[in-house]
Order: structure tokens, then sequence, then C-alpha cells
């Protein structure tokens, strides 16, 4: 008496998926500091193409290890001779490709663009700082401030200048997107970069009003970011990422945390829907990296927001790997530099708002 042989189940998708794919073997079961294969880079990147970093304070992290990778990391806007390391951080030099300032939202991305590009023009308002001006689409770039505003604006000229170079010259734009909480100006219908008011200036509540940018907004403000660029560089190649950086302050009202969740989820859709669309733009998962939880916030410094030095050098020994699993890549590597040596990393411009938490 012949046995029946067990039923064969019909193949599913999931029988011919890599280790990669599955939760255990990729993420639960190894070492947290040994998990690879996290990202394929859909389009290479090589030594000598000029790379554009823009955004929120982690780009700014981006850029340096970028530089001491050995990558060709675009500054269109270097310092002028004679000032000392902690005077150029502090005006705002070499933390990204040009001298905007922390970019957090694509709404001011598109803004800067646009007036770069020459599709609009920027306010030639400027903000009294005592006896000096400010300029208040980058409150944060010069600490005491410019003599006068015809000086605010002349240095605003030159950074326009600086992007409209780099933007031109790039082969790949990197930006980090952060918030999706901003201020509206409505007298002249421009979004600033921080409330009015905390960095520098007075707030007016007549005038300034919150806005939190919804998916469709942001992916709005993105794509006509991209599409200006490509104005002028049609080949553009861009890849975001979503800072992994916590908000200092949600001006909602609400709790910070639950904020900080929308706010990232929002800005991680809007990134993944981009790729999705268009094969020259790639989303790179720095978020996830410093924020998965198998990572138990080991990345974060004492107030659980600041990454750590060795939190960047670990994402960016996956940004070479995934470059590196591109065959028609170059190899490259990346050596962690030594922590005292990485002193040039911006200030992110909203940690301000710690200063008015109640004690």
């Amino acid at each position: 008496m012949s046995t029946a042989p067990p039923p064969v189940h019909p193949a599913n998708p999931y029988q011919a998926l890599p280790a990669r794919s599955f939760w255990r073997p990729a993420v639960a079961e190894p070492d947290p500091l040994d998990i690879e294969d996290v990202w394929t880079a859909k389009f290479a990147l090589g030594q000598d193409d000029p790379i554009v970093t823009a955004g929120s304070c982690f780009a700014a992290r981006i850029g340096r290890a970028l530089l001491d990778s050995g990558m060709n990391w675009v500054d269109a806007e270097p310092a002028p001779p004679g000032l000392t390391r902690q005077q150029r951080q502090d005006r705002g030099f070499g933390a990204f490709s040009f001298r905007t300032g922390n970019i957090y939202t694509p709404a001011v991305l598109r803004q800067w663009l646009s007036w770069a590009l020459g599709h609009t023009r920027p306010p030639e308002e400027a903000w009294a700082h005592g006896e000096r001006w400010v300029d208040p689409f980058r409150p944060a770039i010069e600490p005491d401030g410019f003599a006068s505003p015809a000086e605010m604006l002349q240095a605003r000229e030159v950074t326009l200048a600086a992007i409209r170079t780099a933007i031109t010259t790039a082969s790949c734009l990197v930006f980090t997107m952060g918030l999706t909480e901003a201020w509206h100006d409505t007298a002249h219908g421009t979004v600033h970069p921080t409330c009015p008011g905390t960095v520098r200036g007075t707030f007016d509540a007549q005038r300034y009003t919150l806005h939190t940018f919804t998916f469709a907004e942001a992916h709005r403000d993105m794509t006509e970011a991209i599409a200006l660029a490509r104005t002028v560089n049609p080949g553009l190649r861009v890849l975001l990422t979503v800072s992994p950086q916590p908000l200092t302050a949600t001006a909602t009202g609400g709790h910070a945390l639950p904020a900080n969740g929308h706010t990232k989820a929002v800005l991680r859709a809007v990134a993944g829907q981009l790729a999705a669309e268009d094969q020259d733009i790639d989303y790179f998962p720095s978020y996830e990296l410093i924020t998965g939880p198998v990572f138990g916030g080991r990345f974060f410094g004492p107030n659980h927001r600041t990454v750590t030095p060795e939190g960047v050098d670990f994402v960016m020994r996956h940004f070479m790997a995934g470059l590196d699993s591109r065959t028609d890549a170059p190899s490259t590597t990346y050596d962690a530099p030594a922590t005292e040596a990485r002193s040039g990393d911006a200030a992110c411009e909203d940690a301000v708002l710690d200063y008015y938490s109640p004690r």
C-alpha cells in the first residue's frame, strides 16, 4: 500500500526573497552593529562626482563625513581667509554646500532655489538687532549681525550665487528633511526657517502664523524644488534622507513625542513616494539606522535627541557600503575621524527653543 506524498504548496513570492527581507535574520538575530545590506544605491556616485548637501542639522553631519571619506563634497561658499575654525562654524561656513543655515522643510528649499534661479525675488526686509541687522531667512549665520541692511543683502546675494553654482554643477543633491512645522509670513507669502522672535527678530502674531505641512504639501514642495533645480541641471540626481534628530519643541501645544512621530512619518512617506516615482531620486535610511528599535537609542546623546559621532560613523559606513554595492561604482571606504577632530558640525537652530521650555 503506497503512501501519498505530502501536498506541495504552490510557490509564493516570499520563498524567493533574500534574508535581508526578513526581520528575524536581518534585524533581530545579528548584533545591531553587524546589521548589513540595509541600502543599495539606486545610482552610482563616484569619488569625482560633485555632491551638494543641504537641509536640517543632520545634513551638516553627512557633508562633513562625505568629505572625510574622500568624496567630492562641494563647498560652493567657502569662508573668507582669516577666520578661525570656531568663527567659520559660528557663521555657518562649511556646514552645508552654501550658507543658508539649516533648511528644515521642502518649502524653504523650494524658496531658496526659486530666489537663486531668478524665478522670484526675496523680500529686502532686514531685522534690527540692537544696532546691527539680521537676515530673516537665516537669522543665525552672523552671531553679531550685519553692520547695515545693505551689507546683509549683499551677503545674501553671495549665497544665492553659491546656490546657483552648486546646483548647476552638482551630480547629486543630498537633502535632509527635518520638520513639518514652519512659520508663514503673511506679509510676504514666505516661509521662515525658525519662528521669528526665537533665534532673532520679534514675533508678531498678526503677521506670522504656524503651518504644519501635510504629506500632499511637502510632496508638492519637494517635487517643485527638484523641478526648479533641474531647469539648470537636467541630469541632477537627488538623494533624500530624513533627520533622525527629534524636534526640539512643537508649537501646536501638543506633546512633543507624538508630534515628532507625526513629523517624521510624513517626511519619511514623502521621501519614499518621491523615490518610487523617479528613477533619479533615491532614499537613504539614515533615519532608520539611528532610530530603529534594535539600536535601543544607543546613538543618541544624553538628551535623547543629538546624534553622537558614533551614530554618524555608523550611518556613513552603511552609506559607503550601499555605494559599493553598485558594480559600476568605485570602491570607497569610510574611516571614522578622531572624535576630537570633529568640531565642524553646525548647531541646530531650532535647539534654541529649549530655552523657552518650563524649568
